[in-house]
C-alpha cells in the first residue's frame, strides 16, 4: 500500500473505463491525480468519487 503516495499521476481517458478505474485506484494508493478526458462531465464525476 502507499507504493504511489505523494507521487502525480495523469490519467488520459480518466471519465471512463481503464482511465476512471486506474485514477481510483492510484488515489487510493495516496497518488495525486489529474483526471483528463474529452468528457468533461463524467470527469467531474470520477474527481467527485475520488474526494469522497
Amino acid at each position: 500500500m502507499n507504493r504511489v503516495k505523494n507521487k502525480v499521476a495523469i490519467v488520459t481517458g480518466g471519465a471512463s473505463g481503464l482511465g476512471k478505474s486506474s485514477a481510483i485506484l492510484l488515489a487510493r494508493e495516496g497518488a495525486k491525480i489529474v483526471v483528463t478526458d474529452i468528457d468533461e462531465e463524467d470527469g467531474k464525476k470520477v474527481v467527485c468519487i475520488i474526494l469522497i
